[in-house]
């Protein structure tokens, strides 16, 4: 993070801003409020109204609204009526199960409704931090929120930054160092002068990414390839229909009805419902464990998902400073450093190194010497040290815990190199250290050893990176932690060790730059921008990106990635800006979510699959058995009632029993059009045989070839789902018992139908049988077929 105001001093910032350390009156912050505006985020709402009216406008609607106008304009008005319903009924499912139930926006606006106390008309007030403008003086101490980006000129403070910059660390800052908007005071009191406030701040710049950022719908993309092919097709069919009744000089008024039912048949009615069902109930599954989803498109994104950016601090590691193995010098014990290091220490300041030294010394169930204290200094930034008078056993011991240069300065060490050589190895490792030293009260010190201190990994990160790595999904560290801290802690959780400059990268021309981010491991010292800038270089490369992480500084790459995944410790602005939220410590939750996402694709691929099939099966077999017939085997009302009956029935596919692949998957509209086309074409058989069967054999008449065929269809259409269910026989595997009872239901329902004759011309009661029969045998056959399709076009 910078600002210009880095760099300049007290009186500069005073005179750039107008202002003077007395603070501004209360008539100059009004007027500067209608300069600046007020120290919020404003937010950006879409209307729920429009939002639904948005569903009308798609490829498949338009399909619908075409149809429905040309029923109108035929005088089919039952099966307008009939379409129209099919119409709202999809976009309403789509509707209420999509909206979301955060306004990322809202909550960061939130987040600076905090107080705060501010000097005006010369007097200390306490006002909302939304009235706070460029010029204010503002007081900050232990526990506050700062309300703004604010340039200290009195004091000393320890400030978290983590949620905005992914430091794990606190940091110091002084006079003439600039503190920024949302950080957390640790330690400490400032006055410091106001110089941005709302979205001019660090804070409020990150909001602004948030807002823009938004992944691409992949689901939308793949809907519209789709429905691209079959509208292709079906228009190549009409061209030739209306070429062959030109030349055998067929009357438009009987090619406009069957025009109609091409139509009708290849519409996609109820993919988009689907889809959005079998997304739901993956969400509710995952919801279950503790997963939730708030971006219905996450539970099948995350199925896609082949690289995933961890965010280290919070994330990978607990975000909390942890003592690691003391290191005794001049013939002291481990447990030696630690005592003294407790006794120099104070759990009510609240000071984080403090706070991990007696954290240590519990959890290893130190027994502390008993001990009265005298004296206690708590740590002063000028002297990077602490201090302790004890007394112990009647005997008066000065402790100090500190940076190692002081102690060492203040302290005898019997091998000096030595200790420099250990404190620049850990150096090394990313390791913060203070040392420990006791004596007497004004005597020399005599050094007791070094405490190593790091924000450690979580006890399952090793084990969530290895699991994802069987999955096939590529984990990359992003943290805007240095190089060295970075890099060791990569290395305890087997990410990998490739570790780039991002500045670096992004000097380079676009190919290379995609390449070398693929080619990373770990992104250390990155900022929002720089975590937003990754995700989307993947994203333009091709990958369907993850995005994991707890802070500010994460929303805008959690936004934007295809799955932002927001940790449980998460800020509720990274929650809200996340599509997956976990509500359990740690990271093995991902492992289920991508498990069930894949399982959900799966769903949505047998669906896909199915419908595709029996669209090219009705639009090709009709038109060309009219080519042969010359009359229409099926009626306009019974293809959609074929809709009804078969599409509506298939969508308990989203309930199915599945496996989950082993590797990323992705719903490639040319794989499983050409998949189909296959499978298709053996169905398209079929139905010439049924229809050979019921004009020759049965010696039907037309009106009940009609309701023959329309049999043959919805059984071929029942079958074909459980023969694509499964890569492999139609008979490995359970299907769901809702998706069975559908299916029974379906069959029983036309059966009765048929031969009762509602609806449909009835036909005897053996040749309903007859046509069941043949249409499962004919799957069984084809079931073989299906698995060399498949793994022809790699689906």
């Amino acid at each position: 993070m910078s600002s210009k105001f880095e760099k300049y001093s007290i009186e500069e910032t005073l005179a750039e801003l107008n202002t003077s350390l007395n603070g501004l009156s209360e008539t100059e912050a009004q007027e500067r409020v209608k300069k600046y505006g007020y120290n919020e985020v404003r937010e950006k709402k879409e209307n729920p109204i429009l939002k639904f009216l948005r569903k009308f406008w798609a490829p498949v609607p338009w399909m619908l609204e075409v149809t429905i106008i040309i029923t109108y304009i035929l005088g089919k008005y039952l099966d307008m009526y009939i379409i129209l319903f099919l119409l709202i009924f999809n976009s309403i499912v789509s509707f209420v199960q999509e909206r979301r139930a955060e306004n990322a926006v809202e909550l960061l606006k939130q987040k600076l409704n905090v107080k705060s106390r501010v000097l005006r008309d010369g007097q200390w007030k306490i006002i909302p931090a939304r009235f706070l403008v460029p010029g204010d003086i503002i007081h900050v101490r232990l526990g506050d929120i700062i309300p703004a980006d604010a340039k200290i000129f009195e004091g000393e403070i320890l400030v978290d930054q983590s949620a905005l910059t992914g430091e794990s660390l606190p940091v110091e800052k002084k006079r003439g160092d600039v503190i920024y908007s949302s950080s957390i005071v640790k330690r400490g009191e400032a006055s410091a002068i106001v110089i941005a406030t709302g979205e001019k701040t660090y804070f409020g710049k990150t909001t602004e990414l948030v807002q823009t950022a938004r992944a691409q719908s992949h689901l939308e993309k793949l809907i519209l390839n789709i429905v691209n092919y079959l509208m292709l097709f079906d228009v190549s069919l009409v061209i030739t229909l209306f070429i062959y009744s030109l030349l055998l000089k067929v009357s438009l008024s009987e090619i406009l009805p069957f025009s109609l039912i091409v139509l009708i048949a290849s519409v996609p009615v109820a993919l988009p419902a689907t889809f959005t069902i079998a997304m739901a109930l993956g969400s509710l599954e995952l919801s279950k464990k503790g997963i939730l989803v708030t971006r219905l498109t996450a539970a099948e994104d995350i199925a896609s998902m082949d690289v995933l950016n961890l965010d280290k601090t919070g994330t990978i590691t607990e975000n909390r400073m942890r003592v690691g193995d003391p290191i005794p010098f001049n013939g002291f014990i481990k447990e030696d450093v630690v005592k003294f290091a407790y006794m120099a220490s104070d759990e009510a300041s609240q000071d984080p190194i403090d706070t991990a030294v007696i954290m240590c010394l519990r959890e290893n169930n130190i027994a502390p010497e008993k001990y009265e204290r005298i004296e206690f200094k708590p740590f002063d930034p000028s002297t990077k040290r602490t201090e302790a008078i004890v007394n112990i056993n009647g005997k008066i011991i000065r402790v100090v815990k500190g940076a190692p240069q002081v102690i060492a300065q203040m302290s005898e060490i019997l091998d000096i190199q030595k200790y420099h050589s250990i404190l620049e190895e850990l150096s090394k490792k990313g390791y913060r250290t203070i040392s420990v030293a006791i004596g007497d009260k004004e005597g020399k010190l005599k050094l007791v050893g070094i405490l190593p201190l790091y924000d450690r990994p979580r006890k399952d990160s090793r084990e969530f990176i290895n699991e994802i790595k069987k999955l096939n999904v590529k984990p990359k560290m992003v943290t805007g932690d240095n190089v060295l801290i970075a890099g060791e802690i990569a290395r305890q959780v087997d990410i990998g060790n490739v570790i780039c400059d991002i500045n670096t990268i992004k000097q380079l021309e676009e190919k290379d730059r995609i390449k070398k981010i693929e080619e990373c491991d770990v992104f250390a010292e990155v900022f929002p921008e720089d975590k937003y800038f990754i995700v989307k270089t993947l994203q333009d490369g091709g990958h369907y990106v993850g995005m994991t992480g707890d802070g500010v500084n994460d929303a805008p790459a959690l936004k934007q990635a295809e799955v932002g995944i927001a940790v449980a410790n998460a800020t509720d602005v990274a929650k809200a800006s996340s599509s997956i939220v976990l509500t359990h410590e740690g990271l093995t939750d991902i492992v289920e979510a991508i498990k069930t996402g894949r399982r959900i694709y799966q769903r949505m691929l047998t669906y896909t699959l199915n419908k595709i099939i029996k669209t090219l099966q009705v639009v090709i077999f009709l038109t060309l058995s009219f080519f042969i017939v010359r009359f229409f085997v099926a009626t306009s009302f019974d293809v959609i009632l074929l809709l009804f009956l078969n599409d509506f029935v298939t969508m308990s596919i989203a309930t199915d029993n599945v496996r989950y692949s082993m590797k990323p998957e992705r719903l490639d509209a040319g794989k499983i059009v050409k998949a189909s086309i296959i499978l298709a074409f053996l169905v398209i058989i079929e139905s010439f045989f049924t229809l050979w069967l019921g004009d020759n054999i049965l010696k039907l008449n037309v009106n009940e070839i009609h309701t023959f065929i329309f049999d043959m269809l919805l059984f071929s259409g029942q079958f074909t789902v459980y023969m694509v269910r499964e890569r492999r026989s139609m008979l490995s595997s359970r299907p769901s018992k809702f998706l069975i009872t559908s299916s029974i239901i379906d069959i029983i329902f036309v059966i009765l139908i048929s031969t009762l004759g509602i609806l449909v011309t009835p036909i005897p009661l053996e040749d309903v049988l007859l046509i069941l029969i043949v249409t499962f045998i004919f799957t069984v056959v084809f079931d073989h077929v299906k698995n060399i399709s498949f793994k022809t076009v790699n689906i």
